[in-house]
């Protein structure tokens, strides 16, 4: 696919690569473990939370809980909606679930329920960066 790519500090091009996440996470393919599909869910919350920073005009750490990163934006005195702060969920994804052995193996129900709050983070991220 051939999209339009925009530098690194611009928001849009964060935008875009959360949107590449989640129709990674999307996509079930029968080889594929619900645990990576939801890395992919975690990484779009992330990278969309992270183009709200950059559209600010705000530094952002180099981490991966959402909780954290979302609490520095309200913080900063960005309003964060309540079904936003789901988003904490998928940082368990981050890092837990990636390597066997450190988590129980995520389910159907877990599997979609991260991908549908990624997709409302990410929607809450296009809205708020559009306003910048």
């Amino acid at each position: 696919m051939i999209r339009k790519r925009f530098p690194p500090d611009d928001p849009r091009e964060w935008l875009n690569r959360a949107k590449s996440n989640l129709a990674l996470a999307g996509n079930t393919i029968p080889s594929v473990d619900f645990e990576d599909l939801c890395f992919d869910a975690q990484q779009c919350a992330e990278k969309a939370i992270k183009a709200i920073f950059i559209g600010r005009g705000e530094t952002f750490p180099f981490i991966h809980d959402l909780e954290k990163l979302l609490g520095i934006l309200e913080e900063n005195g960005l309003k964060i909606p309540k079904y936003i702060w789901e988003a904490e969920e998928l940082s368990q994804y981050a890092a837990k679930t990636r390597y066997p052995g450190m988590a129980d193996p995520v389910t159907p129900r877990e599997y979609r329920r991260a991908v549908r709050i990624a997709t409302a983070v990410l929607r809450w991220a296009e809205r708020q960066v559009e306003r910048t």
